[in-house]
């Protein structure tokens, strides 16, 4: 059974992921507006990880005897200055999931949940992905400013992403 204040931050953490997955998805039309699919696919694939994020909490809250409590989900940003801005506003939004797990995990090691620090060490071998992968997009993106031709190549790249639930099978 959870502590209710680890209930709480795990709710909290999953409509979290509700908004990370929003987050994408809008950036992912600001993409299609731009006509660069490529960049938009990678921006869906993130919002399907997300998602399954979500799930994860999901099925771990209702697991653990908790009660899973939805809130609304706020608007995020639908432009931004250039793909490049929307790429290190993504590795900011990042960080940010970053440190909100590592705040749940500390919940969960004060109230001594050995379970649900378990099941969050997932997530932190995930974010450290998640920031490298941006990171690397963002490192490109600032080698070929100024370029069309490598940021098509790029979209081209990017354009190949597909997902892959690696959330299945409930909790580690």
């Amino acid at each position: 059974m959870l502590k209710k204040t680890v209930e709480v931050a795990l709710n909290d953490q999953l409509n979290s992921e509700f908004y990370s997955a929003y987050l994408y998805m809008s950036m992912a039309g600001y993409f299609e507006h731009l006509s660069l699919p490529g960049f938009s696919n990678w921006m869906k694939v993130q919002y399907q990880e997300e998602n399954s994020h979500t799930m994860k909490f999901f099925r771990y809250i209702n697991e653990r005897g908790g009660k899973v409590v939805l809130k609304g989900v706020n608007a995020p940003p639908s432009s931004w200055k250039s793909p490049l801005n929307a790429f290190e506003e993504t590795l900011k939004h990042e960080e940010e999931v970053t440190e909100n797990i590592n705040e749940l995990l500390d919940i969960a090691m004060k109230e001594k949940d050995h379970a649900t620090t378990n099941f969050l060490q997932w997530y932190i071998k995930e974010q450290v992905e998640e920031e490298a992968n941006v990171s690397n997009i963002i490192a490109k993106l600032k080698m070929i400013q100024g370029s069309n031709e490598s940021l098509f190549l790029l979209d081209k790249d990017l354009a190949q992403r597909v997902f892959v639930d690696t959330t299945m099978g409930g909790t580690p």
